[in-house]
């Protein structure tokens, strides 16, 4: 039986346990490695992201800055320990590209749910304050000190990720020699943070953030123990779209040199599956549609087991 809860975002309670509900990906960027920049034009992601309310997404996450690897990101640091880092996107420049979605989606649909997916404190309360009302930080609140007390001030959900190291580290990211145990002791670590800075427990939903400093096979075995996470005691959030290790499952099963992102979609629902099946209360897909459909199996699933 999967647990059930009351989501707090300031705005709504969403139920979380009767169903698995569906977060649609907006990312409105030009170097996304899933969609190459489809959405970047504002006008485009709004025209996007109504398509995926239309086809059954719950919750909308909109982006303003790739976390693929390799990238840089604002705050970290290369060679001499102090060393500045060429930050990828700056806070104004994801609020240039995330604010018109936002408040554009917020004016045609106001009874829809949207998450700003960012790590920067600056970039979160501007688009709560625009009409986003839950702020999804794939650094589990790490990479900007100053977040933790940002949200405990700010009436929003939030999803707190776990990522190992930053996406410039984490080619050279040695194995874990347990990866699940590794991310429940980090996201309880930072999950308590969280609460010692003000952030009422109800308002978090925690992400084990497949593939963020993850390799392949850990990110099977993260999978495939994905009901370990219920010892944290807060819904959880399954993260698979369009990874690369499934991409190279896929490309070895079908014996291809490689899977391009887009062509991942199949393995995604897959994935999603799995994750919903072990326990996951929501899952973030590009392809909405056909996630739907597989849900609908997974849940009556889930629902005859109770």
């Amino acid at each position: 039986m999967r647990p059930r809860f009351l989501w707090q975002t300031g705005r709504r309670a969403i139920a979380l346990g009767e169903r698995t509900l569906i977060m649609g990906i907006v990312n409105v960027t030009p170097d996304s490695f899933s969609d190459g920049g489809l959405y970047a034009d504002p006008a485009r992601a709004v025209e996007h992201a109504l398509r995926l309310l239309d086809e059954g997404a719950e919750i909308l996450d909109i982006g303003g800055e790739s976390t693929r690897p390799g990238t840089m990101t604002v705050g970290a640091t290369v060679g001499v320990p102090g060393s500045a880092a060429t930050e990828a996107v700056s806070a104004q420049q994801e609020l240039d590209r995330v604010l018109p979605v936002i408040e554009a989606l917020r004016r045609q649909r106001p009874e829809a749910i949207l998450s700003i997916d960012t790590y920067k404190t600056e970039v979160a309360s501007a688009a709560i304050a625009a009409g986003a009302e839950i702020v999804n930080d794939v650094s589990g609140f790490t990479w900007d000190a100053a977040m933790p007390a940002t949200l405990a001030t700010l009436n929003c959900g939030a999803i707190l990720m776990h990522s190992r190291g930053r996406p410039h580290e984490w080619a050279s990211q040695p194995p874990a020699a347990d990866p699940v145990a590794l991310v429940l002791s980090h996201l309880a670590e930072n999950l308590e943070a969280a609460r010692t800075a003000g952030i009422a427990p109800e308002r978090i939903v925690l992400d084990p953030g497949f593939g963020f400093g993850k390799r392949g096979d850990e990110n099977y075995l993260l999978l495939a123990r994905f009901a370990e996470l219920h010892s944290l005691g807060r819904p959880l959030l399954a993260a698979l779209s369009r990874k690369g290790f499934l991409g190279r499952s896929v490309a070895a099963r079908l014996n291809v040199a490689e899977l391009p992102p887009e062509a991942r979609d199949s393995a995604t629902i897959a994935a999603s599956v799995a994750a919903a099946l072990a326990g996951a209360h929501i899952v973030r897909v590009h392809a909405v549609r056909p996630t739907v459909e597989a849900l609908a199996i997974a849940d009556a699933i889930l629902g005859a087991r109770a």
